[in-house]
């Protein structure tokens, strides 16, 4: 097996939206916004490659949305999925798998790209996998999360006909399995957590005698490590807080590597129990492992 970060690009969000109810005096420091609010965010996604398989864990935003929706978001930067697979000497058609964590425009949007008038995959050789409850709570949005969820980023998938669903845990969640999960190949393993969005999915890899997990928006960035450090944009914040206490209690004892989509900076830590919790111990790049 061999592991790529792949870059899709970088994003603007509101700070406040991402820091939740942490006070900008404190975020502001972390990742500085500009003079709009407005702090920059990596487009970080993952390859995976196996002896028969090339699986990609996210797309990015991608570029076909109109002008006006970028005046929102701010796609920047030279990265791009595609320059960013070629970088690795892959190109769309080599991907196997396309896996989405969930379907928020940012995670999936380079999934489906526009030609002409028309909607069709980037990627015309590949699966295509996310899980049955979500899916449902993606093409039937609640009114809070609906901007999140673009349906020409999301039924074009379905139309396709290689779209698959990950089981989910036998197990419901609770208290004592706030993080279930299942296998999805050999030495990958699926997460389930429901904080952010209804069962979003963050792969486990055994990775050179090591544990790496794709933190998705669990954790977007290392600065939201700190338990109080949580998105505005979650659906169920007292849930994430749960799931990231126990996650990174979990992270901590058992020295996994956390991969990071959103961080500008860092790609990937180690956790550590402190007199003030759970927080960073060493930084450094996927390609260091």
């Amino acid at each position: 097996m061999k592991l790529y970060s792949i870059n899709t690009g970088f994003f603007k969000l509101d700070g406040g939206a991402m820091y939740g109810v942490v006070p900008k005096s404190l975020w502001n420091k972390l990742n500085p916004a500009d003079e709009n609010n407005l702090c920059n965010w990596a487009l970080r996604s993952l390859l995976i490659e196996t002896d028969d398989r090339l699986i990609l864990i996210d797309t990015g935003m991608g570029n076909k949305q109109n002008a006006k929706f970028f005046s929102h978001y701010y796609l920047n930067g030279n990265d791009s999925l595609e320059s960013s697979l070629s970088a690795n000497g892959f190109s769309n058609n080599d991907i196997t798998d396309v896996f989405h964590t969930h379907l928020h425009f940012d995670h999936c949007g380079g999934t489906i790209i526009k030609e002409g008038d028309k909607l069709t995959t980037a990627f015309p050789n590949a699966q295509f996998w996310s899980n049955a409850k979500h899916w449902d709570w993606a093409v039937n949005p609640n009114e809070r999360e609906k901007a999140s969820f673009l349906k020409e980023n999301i039924l074009p998938i379905k139309e396709t006909g290689k779209l698959h669903f990950v089981p989910s845990p036998a197990a419901d969640f609770d208290e004592n399995n706030l993080l279930g999960r299942v296998d999805f190949a050999t030495d990958i393993a699926i997460r389930f957590v429901n904080g952010h969005t209804n069962s979003m999915m963050l792969p486990q890899i055994n990775y050179k005698g090591k544990t790496i997990v794709y933190m998705a928006d669990l954790l977007p960035s290392v600065s939201h490590i700190p338990l109080p450090y949580v998105m505005g944009y979650d659906m169920f914040p007292y849930t994430t807080l749960q799931e990231k206490k126990s996650f990174l209690q979990e992270a901590a004892d058992q020295q996994y590597i956390l991969f990071f989509e959103h961080d500008p900076v860092n790609e990937c830590c180690t956790v550590q129990a402190t007199e003030k919790g759970i927080r960073v111990n060493e930084i450094f790049k996927l390609a260091d492992i």
